[in-house]
């Protein structure tokens, strides 16, 4: 279970949020700035609450009573990006197994074989980030965010960089993901039929407070 109940002043923006999620996707909804983004870097550890508690399956990881902020490397929190962050000067095969050496951990071809197999990016292992369309570059992120055996994956607007084409090429993806995976995720994303889709818990947000909590059904009509 993911627990966030934290306050921070950013500049003029206060974020004061709670919520608690047992689900295998929690989305945050909500219009640019919301306070999406700053909630997940919180969870992520990249910045400290002003106020309050994150925790994860019963483990503290940002406690103010207790002067508790603990380093993000020590989270085992994945974090994917909207633009995938790979690194340009190795292949696809070496950036899948970034996460896994950072982390100390030992090799694990089964992981590695279900991992790539889970995201069909097996044809891809000795292409360079270059050489990979954006939705290939996505599919390479998550994998390499899998591998290091996170304990939850934040998933910070993964489709908002790519074309409606793109989207319905690696959607798929994320609900195989989902379904399969069995690694909780945070999701931010504006796109209310995005969350639709993937999300089982939906958080949502307006001006660093939640407004509402609950399952997909609170989202704004779907249009077309």
């Amino acid at each position: 279970m993911l627990l966030v109940d934290v306050e921070k002043q950013l500049g003029d923006f206060r974020l004061a949020v709670s919520f608690t999620s047992n689900g295998p996707v929690t989305g945050l909804f909500g219009n640019s700035g919301a306070g999406k983004t700053s909630i997940i870097n919180m969870i992520a550890g990249l910045i400290a609450p002003d106020r309050g508690r994150i925790a994860l399956d019963g483990q503290d990881l940002d406690n103010t009573a207790s002067h508790l902020h603990m380093p993000p490397h020590k989270r085992r929190i994945g974090y994917v990006f909207q633009d995938a962050r790979l690194f340009p000067h190795l292949n696809v095969r070496q950036n899948l197994d970034y996460g896994r050496r950072m982390n100390g951990l030992d090799l694990d071809k089964s992981a590695e074989t279900r991992t790539v197999d889970l995201l069909d990016i097996g044809h891809l292992l000795d292409r360079r980030p270059a050489q990979l369309s954006g939705g290939e570059r996505q599919r390479v992120a998550l994998g390499r965010a899998l591998l290091a055996k996170p304990k939850l994956l934040l998933l910070d607007e993964p489709l908002g960089a790519l074309d409606e084409s793109r989207k319905a090429e690696i959607l798929p993806y994320f609900i195989r993901l989902r379904d399969e995976a069995s690694v909780p995720m945070v999701l931010v994303s504006h796109d209310a039929n995005e969350i639709r889709k993937l999300a089982t818990a939906v958080v949502m947000l307006k001006g660093g407070k939640v407004t509402a909590f609950g399952g997909v059904e609170i989202l704004p009509k779907a249009s077309f």
